[in-house]
């Protein structure tokens, strides 16, 4: 894909100045720490007696109000006791004033258990359908607390409160997941500058060759975290695509600065800058490649022994003489 026109490129996307943000920790994804972080979770389901598999919300599920309506304890029991979305499909159909809401956390849960084609189409559907008051009443009372752990870029994961961020941040995985690259990268257009959805923004751009883009969404960018960092690792990767090597060193040098930086981080940075520097190091081949069906005349033969290129196979003369004199045409 050709890069888009200058006047196009926006500025950088990773400042987030706002006070409070959905965002919690990120965390850097490694094989062992799956395995720790999966039978840590386990435990702790044990030992607070939350069933695996639920929504996660941060710290305990607020407590359902005494002069609830039918309809919010419905949801409410969908919602945080249900380890399957059907039952908020249901209710979806049964109250269509509650339907987008419905379709939305069902579409949450399943991302949760990884069934990224399904839970696409169901946050699709969930962000095409207005809720009424009492539907964005319940959400603004009970929903603050449930929290997705979305993966922005390869190998990063950031715990995210319910939010537009949120629901936009799983669909846009959800689309890179299912091959909708671009798909991926228009719906966090609209989303406000910081840096997890800076991070699944340039994944989505660089895949799509848009190099010049992810130069200039990150321009200035400094090491302060491992989320910055990993976002650095994809600015130096878009430099060297651009030939700017220089600065792509600069970058990757930035990575290793900070020592608190993740181990599998500094581990990516040593090796791309190693790859960088054998690339600069590579001579190009001094002999030009000989065409198909050209042969090489070698000196010190005969004219007459000499090979020539026939439909791409070589054939002797004498070879070609014989053949013709014996089983040669008519009169030939």
């Amino acid at each position: 894909m050709s890069e888009p026109s200058a006047p196009g490129v926006r500025g950088a996307i990773f400042g987030d100045t706002r006070d409070i943000t959905p965002f919690r920790n990120g965390h850097v994804r490694t094989s062992v720490g799956g395995l720790a972080d999966g039978l840590s979770s386990a435990i702790w389901g044990v030992l607070t007696g939350k069933t695996a598999g639920r929504i996660d919300v941060a710290g305990d599920a607020p407590r359902l109000k005494r002069l609830s309506g039918k309809t919010v304890k419905l949801v409410y029991d969908a919602v945080f006791t249900s380890t399957e979305p059907d039952r908020l499909l249901t209710l979806a159909r049964t109250y269509p004033g509650w339907a987008g809401l419905c379709y939305v956390i069902a579409g949450l849960l399943v991302y949760k258990h990884g069934g990224y084609l399904r839970a696409s189409e169901l946050l699709q559907r969930g962000l095409s359908i207005r809720i009424d008051d009492a539907a964005s009443q319940f959400s603004s009372s009970y929903l603050r607390r449930v929290v997705t752990r979305i993966e922005v870029a390869e190998r990063i994961d950031v715990a995210v409160l319910f939010s537009e961020e949120s629901v936009f941040l799983a669909l846009s995985h959800c689309f890179r997941e299912t091959g909708q690259t671009t798909e991926a990268l228009d719906i966090l257009a609209s989303l406000p500058p910081s840096l997890p959805s800076a991070l699944a923004r340039c994944t989505a751009a660089a895949a799509l060759e848009r190099h010049a883009d992810v130069v200039a969404w990150t321009e200035g960018l400094r090491n302060t975290d491992d989320l910055s960092a990993a976002l650095l690792l994809i600015r130096a990767q878009s430099l060297r695509m651009l030939g700017e090597r220089e600065a792509a060193q600069a970058a990757l040098a930035e990575v290793l600065r900070r020592k608190k930086t993740s181990l599998a981080l500094r581990n990516d940075a040593l090796t791309d800058r190693a790859l960088s520097k054998l690339e600069v190091r590579r001579r190009p081949n001094p002999r030009p490649p000989i065409p198909r069906g050209v042969v090489r005349r070698k000196p010190g033969k005969s004219k007459d022994a000499e090979l020539e290129a026939i439909d791409g196979i070589r054939k002797d003369v004498e070879v070609r003489r014989m053949w013709n004199k014996d089983f040669g045409e008519p009169g030939g």
